[in-house]
């Protein structure tokens, strides 16, 4: 009789979506070439993402202010707030 081999358990990596949660969820948030850079997205894709995945789908609010010249983006709240 043989033995079965214990199958490899996979970790899945972090989606994109999850990175962008990431990110903005830090306490200085993000800006949009941080964001374009870790997701490897256009800037109307990460806005579009923001705007519908993040902000729609997982009812996470989002809110943005320019620092220093820059747009920063961050998650404010918890869920639905």
């Amino acid at each position: 009789m043989t033995q079965a081999k214990p199958k490899a358990q996979k970790t899945t990596a972090p989606s994109k979506l999850d990175r962008l949660e990431t990110l903005l969820k830090r306490k200085t948030g993000a800006s949009l070439a941080e964001m374009t850079k870790a997701t490897g997205w256009q800037t109307h894709s990460v806005r579009g993402a923001m705007a519908g995945a993040l902000k729609k789908k997982r009812g996470l609010a989002i809110s943005s202010e320019k620092l220093n010249g820059e747009r920063r983006y961050r998650i404010v709240g918890g869920a639905g707030a």
